[in-house]
């Protein structure tokens, strides 16, 4: 007998990559989350849930349902517009949120980073014009960009995206033949800022739309999250023309951990979804599914929602009342004050720059995410995110302090006065 021996070559082939491999980048977000797993550093920077009020006991129960009861079909492959039972169970919940919809218009998706990127990959051709907000969700961002397209970023005020430079810019790419291939939007508690678009605009976004053919992405994580002000109706109830596609998820109202979202919108639109995503998983994972349907079913998921609305409304208290008592005092300086979601927004005089202070945030054991990130023009130097939702209540007035005295070493103006820190 001949024992052959393989020898191993250390010499790697040279690899010839794509060009839309060498758009991809790393999320700024995902790397500094690795720093949440150090003990001794707080952070504000990721959107991640309380993990104290995860219904662990209420996801066992479930769990324990989807294999007695569904067994062979939550073992299985699943359909890849998702499980029936899991869509009937979401077309029910939104309907008690006040949302029209059938189960037969949602399409199941792993979370709405999954759906971000078909979007991306059904939508977009390579430098086709897209309309974000100014600033926009990183994840977003860096979904899209893989497709290579040319950003449009349109400012926001404290009442969301301004829609005169929404018409103006989608004016002039009309009339240059270049028509927007969509407007992706966050219009509830967006992520970064915290700022939910008002009524009034949501109708003049609409009537734009409608006036120029435009189709709307509205991304909707948070939206059940309002724990103070009025609820206000999603651009997908308030479209007559079937032009929005609305995304949604389970990651903030749920918890992360079952990457499930769900997507409705454009019939046509979902179907060329539905195509894309047969070709990157088949399907979503039935298991999860059934264990998120029944945990829906048993009543949990509005126990969940009112658990978070009221554990973050005392956090974004304390942050808001922990920003007000130890940030200097100097003109530039402001944040924006959410009435829902998990986010809030800080701007900072214009001749600072947070990735110049990232580091020693990080060396002050706290850290955020830079401004800079969201921003598709590369602006916003001069802004952070913070989180309130993952850190505890004595980290956040905490955190808010060595975050205060970071901020007061860059305060140029001799006139102003840094608050004592306690």
């Amino acid at each position: 007998m001949c024992l052959c021996v393989i020898e191993r070559r250390t010499k790697m082939p040279a690899i010839q990559y794509s060009l839309a491999a060498g758009r991809l980048r790393r999320s700024e977000i995902r790397e500094l989350l690795k720093l949440t797993r150090m003990s001794d550093v707080i952070s504000f920077a990721g959107g991640l849930p309380d993990p104290s009020i995860f219904p662990y006991q209420a996801v066992k129960e479930a769990a324990i349902r989807a294999i007695d009861e569904r067994g062979p079909l939550a073992l299985q492959y699943s359909p890849t517009e998702g499980e029936p039972f899991l869509r009937e169970q979401l077309a029910a919940f939104m309907q008690r949120q006040g949302e029209s919809v059938a189960a037969d218009d949602i399409f199941e998706v792993a979370s709405s980073q999954q759906a971000l990127d078909l979007i991306g990959k059904v939508l977009i051709d390579p430098h086709d014009p897209i309309v974000v907000e100014l600033p926009s969700y990183i994840g977003a961002l860096q979904a899209f960009t893989s497709y290579n397209p040319e950003y449009r970023g349109i400012r926001m005020d404290y009442n969301g995206v301004i829609p005169e430079e929404l018409e103006r810019t989608v004016a002039a790419l009309c009339s240059s033949g270049r028509k927007p291939k969509f407007v992706y939007l966050i219009p509830d508690f967006q992520n970064p800022s915290g700022i939910t678009l008002s009524l009034q605009r949501r109708k003049k976004v609409l009537e734009i739309a409608s006036r120029f053919d435009l189709l709307l992405i509205e991304d909707s994580p948070y939206r059940e999250l309002r724990f103070a002000g009025e609820m206000l109706p999603s651009l997908y109830s308030m479209d007559t023309e079937r032009r929005v596609l609305y995304v949604k998820t389970f990651s903030k109202i749920f918890c992360p951990g079952f990457r499930i979202g769900w997507v409705m919108g454009p019939a046509d639109l979902v179907e060329k979804l539905v195509m894309a995503k047969q070709g990157t998983d088949l399907c979503s994972s039935a298991f999860t599914s059934f264990v998120a349907a029944y945990f829906i079913e048993s009543g949990h998921l509005e126990k969940q929602i009112a658990l978070g609305k009221e554990r973050y409304l005392r956090k974004s208290q304390l942050m808001l009342q922990a920003l007000q008592k130890y940030m200097p005092e100097v003109e530039g300086l402001s944040w924006s004050k959410p009435e829902g979601g998990v986010f809030l927004w800080v701007t900072l005089p214009e001749y600072m720059d947070t990735e110049e202070m990232i580091k020693e945030a990080a060396e002050s054991k706290v850290i955020f995410v830079v401004g800079k990130a969201f921003h598709c023009d590369g602006s916003g130097g001069n802004t952070m995110r913070l989180n309130f939702s993952y850190p505890t209540e004595e980290q956040i007035v905490e955190g808010i302090k060595r975050l205060a005295r970071l901020i007061g070493k860059f305060v140029r103006h001799e006139s102003a006065h840094v608050r004592p820190q306690a």
